[in-house]
């Protein structure tokens, strides 16, 4: 396989809560690059963003699945406690992790409550639906607070991403362990298609070579998964009739 830094890094979930998960991180990456608030555009981003978060926690129940996710991991760490030559110790480690993760989300308030009763956050939420709708004309509020010294505006944002730590820490830790659950294996497509059985796994990443110009459109749930290649240039693009990638089933 080509060396990594002429790789690109592919993840597609194969079941609903996974989806949600790759979204939710998908989000909170963003909130983090944009949390210094220092103009109009930083601004509307990182506020489009904090729209979005809200939205996908809304259509269901994220910390319930999360602590079900931490029961399940636990309960795949025991396992290999009986498996000879195993780190006994990291397992250890890892398990006293997951306990202390689950019990710090259970206690923690309801996930983006803080963010929902913040009335700037409403106040632009409401506008992000209309096309140029958060003019200073449409919201002076936000206007006249993107003026104010940039400690006042920090100390703000930092507190609605603290209140976000125990979903962040908890998918961080979760997303890690199910990531390292699989290993990269070469792999061929032939004729820009490869399938396989899933074996219930959750999340597939493929690494394929960024010079191939072709990405990969997947189909599949926890049983069976298929995957087709297709050129980034639809017209004038072609795909290897056996073309090289890189394949872990998590």
């Amino acid at each position: 396989m080509s060396d990594t830094s002429t790789t690109v890094l592919f993840e597609h979930p194969l079941n609903e809560k996974m989806r949600t998960w790759l979204r939710i991180d998908f989000l909170l990456q963003q909130l983090q690059q944009h949390r210094h608030l220092q103009d109009i555009t930083g601004a509307l981003a990182f506020f489009r963003t904090t729209a979005d978060l809200l939205d996908v926690l809304e259509r269901g129940e994220v910390r319930t699945e999360l602590l079900k996710e931490l029961e399940r991991q636990q309960r795949k760490l025991l396992q290999w406690t009986e498996v000879p030559g195993v780190d006994q110790e990291m397992i250890r480690q890892l398990r006293s992790q997951l306990k202390n993760q689950a019990a710090t989300l259970m206690a923690a308030p309801r996930i983006g409550q803080q963010l929902r009763e913040d009335r700037l956050i409403a106040l632009v939420r409401q506008r992000l639906g209309i096309p140029g709708g958060c003019c200073s004309f449409d919201l002076p509020t936000l206007h006249i607070w993107l003026h104010q010294p940039q400690e006042i505006r920090d100390e703000l944002v930092d507190s609605w991403l603290i209140s976000l730590e125990p979903l962040s820490a908890t998918l961080t830790l979760i997303l890690n362990l199910i990531r390292n659950s699989g290993v990269f294996k070469p792999m061929i497509s032939l004729n820009g298609f490869y399938q396989d059985n899933a074996e219930d796994a959750d999340l597939l990443r493929m690494n394929i070579a960024l010079n191939l110009q072709v990405y990969p459109q997947v189909s599949g749930h926890k049983t069976r998964f298929a995957i087709r290649f297709l050129p980034l240039d639809s017209e004038q693009g072609t795909v290897p009739e056996r073309l090289q990638f890189e394949l872990a089933c998590c």
